[in-house]
This record gives structure tokens, C-alpha cells and sequence, in this order.
């Protein structure tokens, strides 16, 4: 035992001193990157023997090579994908050669799993995009090789896989080849190194093929341990978004986070954004004891001089050298959701640690990943990608991707489910966030709401077309009018004459029509009016993201919950009868969906009551709210 200790000491300090290098394998579905990734680990030795004894029995049993292994269960660890024999998940495996350590990602084919591919490419070095020998460069190798690109993936292995299927021809090998530099003729730097192989059969994966003489070139195995990638985090200015305060007791008070970029001694002079306060850092704390320097994806505490404010979500970043603080910026966006993406319609920004809302305000372009050409485009669907601004509810640090990937990179996050729905990169800063400026007034709205008297609000009726809420709208201006109460009605159709004479009624334009509503009845309160608005307004997420605009009780949600038959016998302009024609396209509660409020303020059912009856009983809830006398 005495001795065996410094030969695992000394096994131990040899692993650490290998290199790790990242890689991904992507490409079109059934191309065979489980099956390469198998391969890799098997021909490593790196599969203990209760493995392989499962694999051997894994492979007879839904396996798709006979009595032969199948390496792409070693991968494939869901039982939806060994049952359909597809990647479904992004599958991570790790592996060593005498030379390197390996962190592979194999990530799926199929289109709408694209999401997962790109979760692989975030993190990745190199990529190796595989097509199938028979098939040639597919429509999904070319978008797997855009989000290579777009991710500052450059150094990328054409792994032209099933060979023997093509009896290890040169000719066919030398045309994929060709028709992949033509495609990616335009794409960024980036530095192809083809190479045909069987991964089934192991030709050219770690050892060279007998089978293809006619290839001189390295195998995968040998291209994985020589590829030089300057990844130069270290070189970078310091940069440590803040995950948490750590504060044990009351002589304790550091800043906990992993290192994105740079490196850190006691001493240095930072600097913490969007706060802009500097400091010097004291000590740097781990587990294990100070550090007297920290680097890239390091996990430490940092102890500052000053007792100054510092907050999830901020980053402790070099003096010398700070990020950019923005919230208008430009942006390359990959949608990753069923539901598109409309410009206008607010999400949840997520970079870092820090979280704030956000509007896509307008989408410049899309990418045709066939041929890598700009197109018009008013919204993003599931896996297309596309430019465009945001502009963020308060400024955030941030970095242009091709600079710094760590805090470059943001994720769109949905504001009622919460899901991820869009993965983005940032470009730059728009120059109308430096430029403009908002203008402190000395009048502000208590002083225009004093004047009046009143409290202002908007009051919100939504509900299909026929519903009554024009009716009601104006019924209740008139009461208050009655009280000399000052108010406005922002009518639908009305509006459409003037402010939104240019939009359709497509769901992107809906998105737009309320956006500028909303706009425009905040403007209306902070003058102190009582807004009364009356729209359709079909989206639940555009009526949660007016009343986001307004503070705290200055929103109320009137439901006015009309059957869709009860509106339709009304039909008091025709319309459902020309929907139901097909003279009307989109039309709500026919062709276009109608989200209900699942929690209005007030529900107003007007099949069982008059208009007057609704308008009374609106006014005393108003009343109740205090915002009319009784």
C-alpha cells in the first residue's frame, strides 16, 4: 500500500497537467454520432466490464448490428431514444488519452431538437459535423453548421462517416467534401479539416483505414490530441459575475462566482457594474484556503477593501478595462420555441445571473440556412434564426459575444410558463442608448393627479367582438364625466384610424397593436387621467406586459365574458358572418385564438345584463377600489 501511494499521486498530477479540449459532434439525424462517440470510448478502453457485458446485451436486444456491437447505445441513454435509435438529449461523455482529456457532447439530429445542439455548441471547441456518405450535405448539416458558426465554433471536422457503405469510394468522399466548402464558403473563420471514415467499423477513427488508401490524412483520434485551440480566456480582462453574497456571520462578507474571463490576485483593482463603484480585492477564499490568484472557470470568493453594495447579478469586473453597460442592444437570436417570437411581445432576459424583462422591438433579418442569405422577416419560428434589438427594462453589463462567450451569451425566457424559448448573442450596443436619455420634468403625475383630484388608472376591457366593451366603455366615461372626472377612451377601432392605421390583424400585428396601446394609455396616466380602454386585446402575455408598464393598482382587468354565440347573433358590424364567409381572415373566436383572463379584476357577463346594468356595476367597483367617490 506505501508504495502504491505515490504511483496514484503521481497518476493524479498527470491528469491535471493534460489538457482538456471540448468538442461536439452534430450533423443530420442517423449520421452516426453515437455510434462514433461508442467507438471512441470503447477503442480507449475506457468501458469497465459490467459495461461492456451490459452493452453486448443492450445490443442484441435493441441493437441495430445484428450479433455486432452497437456503440451508439454507450451514448444513447434515454429509453425514447434507444427504443427509436435517435439522440433525443444532449449526451455528455468523458474520456483521456495519453496525450488529452476529451469532454464530448453528442447532440441530436433531428430539427426540432436543434435547441439541444445548440446547447452543445455553447460550450464546445470543435466541432465535428458528421453526414452520412449516402446522403450527402442535408439541409440540417447546413443549420447545425450556422450555429457552429454563430457559437465562434472555428475549428470543425467534416467527419464524411459510413464509407464502407459507399465501398470506401474517393469520388464520392471528394464531392461531399466540395459541396460542404461551397456552402461554408461565407461562414467566419472557419477552418475545415475533412476526413472519411466508418465509425461502425472504426476506419480512420482512431486507427488509419486500410480500406482508403487513397486518404493520407490524420485520423479523428489524431486530429482531437494535435488541434491547437487558442481559447485565450486567461488573456481576457477579469471578469466574475456575482452569484451570491456570502455571509456567514458578521465579520464575513464576500462575493461568491466562477470566473468568466482573466485572472485575479489580492491587490487588483476592480470595478463593480452597472454600479460603477471600484474597490480593491483583499483576499480570494475557497474551501480549500485563500488563493493568491484565481483564473478562468475557477469557483472562488472574492473579500473586497471598501464595505461597498454589491448584489446577485452584478459583475466584479478589471478597472482598467470594464465591460459596456447597455439596454438597447443588437443581437443575433436562435428561436427555440414552438410558439414564434413577435417583435413587440415581452420576455425575460436572462445573462449571467442577472434577470431583467425585455422587448424584442424589431427583427431586421432571418438567416436561410440553405444558403446562409438574409431574408425579411416580422417574426422567428422554432429553430429559425434571426437579427434584431432589444431593448431591456434597465441597463445590464454586457460583452459582444465574439469577445467574451461567457458574458456575451443570454437566454429569452417566457414571463407566464417560464420556459426558455430563444437562446441570443450580443453584437453591440444601439447608439440611441447612449444618446437618449430619460428627461427629469418638474411636474411629474402625483402633481398632474392632484390637480385633478383623482387617482389615475387604466381600465382594461377585453373580451371578443360584440362582447359590449365599446358600449360599456362609453357608458362608464359618461358616469365619471358626470362626477368631473377627467378620462379618456382609447377605443379599438378608433385607434385603428390614426396611431395603428398601418396594422393588419395577423398575430404579429395584434402583438404591435396592443404594444403601442399600452405605450400610449401609460403616457395617459402619468398625465393623471382615468384611461378607459376598450380592445380585444386577445394575448394574455400582451395584457400582463401593460400592466407591467403601470405601477403597482394602476391596472384593472375587466373581463367582459361574452359567449362566442351571444357575440355572433349580435354581429352588429357583420363581421362573423364574413369570417365565417372566409371574406376575414384572423378573425377572433374563429380563426385566431382568444385567451381568457385567469384572474381579471372584475368579470362583467353582459348575456345577463344590460350595458347600463355592467356600466353600474363597473363603477361601483371602482368605487370599491377608492378610485370614485360611491
Amino acid at each position: 500500500m506505501a508504495d502504491s501511494a505515490p504511483d496514484v499521486e503521481k497518476y493524479l498530477q498527470a491528469q491535471s497537467a493534460k489538457s482538456t479540449l471540448r468538442f461536439l459532434t452534430c450533423g443530420s439525424v442517423d449520421d452516426g454520432k453515437s455510434t462514433l462517440i461508442g467507438r471512441l470510448l470503447f477503442d480507449s478502453k475506457l468501458i469497465f466490464e459490467d459495461q461492456l457485458a451490459a452493452l453486448e446485451a443492450d445490443s442484441k436486444r435493441l441493437g441495430t448490428q445484428g450479433d455486432e456491437i452497437d456503440f451508439a447505445l454507450l451514448v444513447d441513454g434515454l429509453a425514447a431514444e434507444r427504443e427509436q435509435g435517435i439522440t433525443i438529449d444532449v449526451a455528455y461523455r468523458f474520456f483521456a488519452t495519453d496525450q488529452r482529456k476529451f469532454v464530448v457532447a453528442d447532440t441530436p439530429g433531428h430539427e426540432q431538437y436543434t435547441r439541444n445542439m445548440a446547447t452543445g455548441a455553447s460550450n464546445a471547441d470543435v466541432a465535428v459535423i458528421l453526414v452520412d456518405a449516402r446522403k450527402g450535405v442535408l439541409t440540417q448539416t447546413k443549420r447545425h453548421s450556422y450555429i457552429v458558426s454563430l457559437f465562434g465554433i472555428k475549428q470543425v471536422v467534416l467527419a464524411v462517416n459510413k464509407m464502407d457503405l459507399v465501398d470506401f469510394d474517393e469520388a464520392v468522399f471528394q464531392a461531399i467534401v466540395e459541396d460542404y466548402r461551397k456552402f461554408a464558403a461565407v461562414l467566419d473563420g472557419f477552418e475545415i479539416t475533412p476526413i472519411p471514415l466508418s465509425a461502425l467499423a472504426g476506419d480512420n477513427v482512431m486507427q488509419a483505414s486500410q480500406a482508403m488508401p487513397w486518404y493520407a490524412g490524420v485520423t479523428l483520434l489524431e486530429y482531437l490530441e494535435t488541434v491547437q485551440v487558442t481559447e485565450g480566456l486567461a488573456e481576457q480582462p477579469f471578469r466574475l459575475p456575482v452569484q451570491w453574497v456570502n455571509r456567514p456571520d458578521l465579520d464575513f462578507r464576500g462575493f461568491s462566482g466562477t470566473i468568466a474571463s482573466g485572472t485575479v490576485k489580492p491587490g487588483d483593482d476592480v470595478l463593480i457594474l452597472p454600479a460603477g463603484t471600484s474597490s480593491k480585492v483583499s483576499r480570494i477564499v475557497t474551501f480549500d484556503g485563500d488563493l493568491p490568484s484565481a483564473g478562468p472557470r475557477q469557483a472562488v470568493t472574492l473579500v473586497l477593501e471598501d464595505e461597498i453594495d454589491v448584489s446577485r447579478g452584478d459583475l466584479i469586473g478589471s478597472a482598467s478595462d470594464p465591460s459596456q453597460i447597455s439596454d438597447q442592444l443588437g443581437v443575433h437570436l436562435l428561436w427555440m420555441h414552438e410558439e414564434a417570437l413577435f417583435p413587440g411581445r415581452q420576455y425575460y432576459l436572462k445573462t449571467g445571473t442577472r434577470t431583467v424583462p425585455c422587448v424584442v422591438t424589431d427583427l431586421k433579418h432571418k438567416i436561410n440556412v440553405n444558403t446562409l442569405e438574409t431574408q425579411p422577416a416580422r417574426k422567428l419560428e422554432l429553430n429559425e434564426v434571426g437579427v434584431g434589438n432589444l431593448s431591456l427594462s434597465e441597463r445590464i453589463v454586457f460583452e459582444p459575444y465574439e469577445r467574451n462567450r461567457e458574458i456575451g451569451s443570454f437566454i429569452l425566457i417566457d414571463r407566464q410558463s417560464f420556459a426558455t424559448v430563444g437562446v441570443g448573442l450580443f453584437d453591440f450596443s444601439l447608439r440611441r442608448a447612449e444618446n437618449v436619455v430619460w428627461q427629469t420634468l418638474s411636474v411629474d403625475k402625483a402633481h398632474r393627479a392632484n390637480i385633478k383630484h383623482q387617482q389615475p388608472c387604466v381600465i382594461w376591457l377585453t373580451g371578443l367582438s360584440g362582447s359590449g366593451k365599446s358600449t360599456i366603455a362609453n357608458l362608464l366615461e359618461s358616469a365619471l364625466h358626470d362626477l368631473n372626472r377627467h378620462t379618456y377612451v382609447l377605443d379599438g377601432d378608433n385607434v385603428r384610424h390614426g396611431l395603428n392605421r398601418d396594422l393588419g390583424f395577423t398575430e404579429v400585428d395584434r402583438v404591435e397593436n396592443i404594444r403601442r396601446v399600452g405605450e400610449t394609455a401609460k403616457l395617459m396616466v402619468d398625465a393623471g387621467l382615468i384611461t378607459i380602454v376598450s380592445f380585444i386585446s386577445p394575448y394574455r402575455s400582451e395584457r400582463q406586459m401593460v400592466r407591467e408598464l403601470l405601477d403597482e393598482g394602476e391596472f384593472i382587468e375587466v373581463f367582459v365574458d361574452t359567449p362566442l354565440e351571444v357575440c355572433e347573433q349580435r354581429d352588429t358590424k357583420g363581421l362573423y358572418k364574413k369570417a365565417r364567409a372566409g371574406e376575414i381572415e384572423n378573425f377572433t373566436g374563429i380563426d385566431s385564438e382568444y385567451q381568457r383572463p385567469e384572474n381579471a379584476d372584475l368579470v362583467l357577463h353582459t348575456e345577463a345584463e344590460t350595458p347600463e346594468d355592467s356600466a353600474a356595476a363597473l363603477l361601483q367597483f371602482l368605487a370599491k377600489l377608492g378610485i370614485v367617490q360611491a
